[in-house]
C-alpha cells in the first residue's frame, strides 16, 4: 500500500504509527493485526509467512516430533492435557493465537515426550527456555494469568551482554523493566568463571525484589561504560542505576563482596556516584569550566550569582555563541558578585530536579538570592546581560550597565555605517 496516495490516508494512519515500511500481519479477517518482526530480506518474509500461516500450535505425538519442534534455543510454550478439558483447551489456543509473534507453541496429550519434566495428571502449561532451570510449569488456564507465567519465566534471572544475538533481546528487556537495574561487566576471558555463579546466585537471591540484572563484557559493553563515564580499565566494576535515576558504582570488586555492597546499596548506606569530568587543574578562563564534582560548590554555594552555560562539543549552536559568552564573561570580569560558567551536559550528570535542558545551548542563572531562571531570549550578548542583570540577587556595581550599553550601541552605529 503506497502511503503517499490521499486514498490511503486513514489507513495508514491506523497502521503506520512506527513509520514506513512497516508489514502487518492480518489473521481472523483483520480481528487481529500483529507488527512483522523479522528480518526485511525475501528468504526471512517467505520463512516468517510460512511458519505463521498454518496453526498456531502445533501437536506433539511423539519424542520424535517434539525434537523436531521444540527448538533448546528458543523459548517454547506446551499446553500439556492429559484429560479432555474444552474450556482450557480454547484459552490456550486463543493464548497461542495472540503471541505466537513472540514465542512457538505447541500440545500434546502426554508429557512423556517432551524433552525435560516430570509426567502430569491434570492440564498444565510447560514453558522451555534455553537459561535458568530450563523449564518451568505452570497450571492456572485463565488467559491473563497465562500471559503473566510466560512474560515473567521467559526473561532470565540474568542477562548476558555478550557478542550473541540470541542474548540482546533479553537485554533490550533488562534495559525497559522498571527497578533497580544492577550491571556487573567483566572481562569475560579472565573474569567470568570466577563471578558467574556468585553473581547468579545474588541475582536469584533479588528475584521480584524490583531489581534486574545484567552481566556484561566489557569489551561488548565498552560505550555503555563511557556513556556511565566508565572504563574498562576499572573491571570487575559493579553499577546500579535506581529507580529514581540515581547511580552507584564500586570499581575493581571482589566476588565475594558483591553481596555485601548490595546489600548497603539497598540499605541507603552507599555515596551516589556522579558521572563528572576531571576537576581542571587550572581554570583561569574568563568563563570557569564546572564539572558535576564542583557543581554545588562553584554554582550554589559561591555565594554569587552565576549564569550557567550546559553546553555539547560538536553543538553547531553551542560553538557559535562560545565567544558572545567570552564576551559576556569580560564585561562582568570587574563585578565580584557575578561568575560566568559553562558544564557539558553529556560528559557530566545534570541534576534534573533542577535543570531542565533539553538542548544546547541551555543558560540558567542562579542567583545569591536561591532562585533559578533560565534564558528563553535571542542569545546576543545585549540580551544575555539584561537577563543577569535583571535576575540576579546582588546589586549591580552602579555604572555597569550603562557603560556596558554605551559601548553596545557604538558599536551598533560604527555597524550602520559601514553598511552604509
Amino acid at each position: 500500500m503506497d502511503t503517499t496516495i490521499p486514498e490511503n490516508a486513514e489507513l495508514a494512519r491506523n497502521y503506520t504509527h512506527n513509520g514506513v515500511p512497516s508489514i502487518k500481519i492480518f489473521r481472523n479477517g483483520g480481528k487481529t493485526v500483529h507488527d512483522y518482526k523479522g528480518t526485511r530480506e525475501t528468504d526471512g518474509i517467505i520463512s516468517y509467512l510460512k511458519k505463521h500461516a498454518g496453526p498456531a500450535s502445533l501437536e506433539i505425538k511423539s519424542k520424535e516430533d517434539a525434537a523436531s519442534l521444540i527448538d533448546e534455543k528458543k523459548i517454547v510454550v506446551v499446553g500439556i492435557f492429559p484429560e479432555l478439558c474444552l474450556e482450557k483447551i480454547k484459552n490456550f489456543t486463543a493464548l497461542a493465537e495472540d503471541l505466537r509473534v513472540d514465542y512457538d507453541f505447541v500440545h500434546t496429550l502426554d508429557a512423556k515426550f517432551l524433552p525435560h519434566g516430570g509426567p502430569v495428571d491434570k492440564p498444565t502449561i510447560r514453558l522451555f527456555k534455553p537459561f535458568d532451570e530450563l523449564y518451568a510449569d505452570f497450571e492456572d488456564f485463565q488467559v491473563e494469568a497465562m500471559q503473566n507465567f510466560i512474560e515473567e519465566t521467559s526473561v532470565p534471572i540474568m542477562a548476558i551482554l555478550d557478542d550473541k544475538p540470541e542474548n540482546q533481546a533479553f537485554v533490550n528487556h533488562f534495559l525497559h523493566s522498571p527497578g533497580d537495574k544492577v550491571f556487573l561487566f567483566l572481562n569475560f576471558t579472565t573474569d567470568l568463571d570466577l563471578f558467574k555463579s556468585k553473581y547468579y546466585d545474588l541475582a536469584a537471591s533479588y528475584k521480584g525484589k524490583e531489581a534486574n540484572f545484567l552481566l556484561g563484557d566489557a569489551e561488548t559493553g565498552k560505550r555503555a561504560l563511557e556513556y556511565f563515564g566508565l572504563n574498562t580499565d576499572q573491571v570487575p566494576l559493579i553499577f546500579v542505576l535506581a529507580m529514581d535515576g540515581t547511580k552507584y558504582v564500586e570499581r575493581h570488586v571482589q566476588p565475594d563482596s558483591l553481596a555485601a555492597w548490595l546489600k548497603d546499596f539497598k540499605d541507603g548506606k552507599l555515596k551516589p556516584y556522579l558521572k563528572s569530568q576531571p576537576i581542571p587543574e587550572v581554570n583561569n578562563e574568563p568563563v570557569k569550566v564546572v564539572v558535576a564534582e564542583t557543581l554545588e560548590d562553584m554554582v550554589f554555594n559561591s555565594g554569587k550569582d552565576v549564569l550557567l552555560e550546559f553546553y555539547r562539543l560538536g553543538c553547531k549552536y553551542c560553538e557559535e555563541f562560545a565567544p558572545v559568552l567570552d564576551e559576556i564573561a569580560l564585561s562582568f570580569e570587574n563585578d565580584a558578585h557575578v561568575l560566568i560558567a559553562k558544564i557539558d551536559g553529556t560528559e557530566n550528570d545534570i541534576p534534573r530536579e533542577r535543570f531542565e535542558v533539553q538542548g544546547f545551548p541551555t543558560l540558567y542563572m542562579i542567583s545569591t538570592a536561591g532562585s533559578l531562571s533560565r534564558f528563553e531570549g535571542n542569545r546576543t550578548k545585549e540580551a544575555v546581560i539584561e537577563f543577569i542583570q535583571t535576575n540576579r540577587g546582588s546589586p549591580a556595581p552602579s555604572n555597569f550597565a550603562k557603560s556596558d550599553l554605551t559601548v553596545s550601541e557604538h558599536a551598533q552605529t560604527d555597524s550602520m555605517k559601514d553598511e552604509l
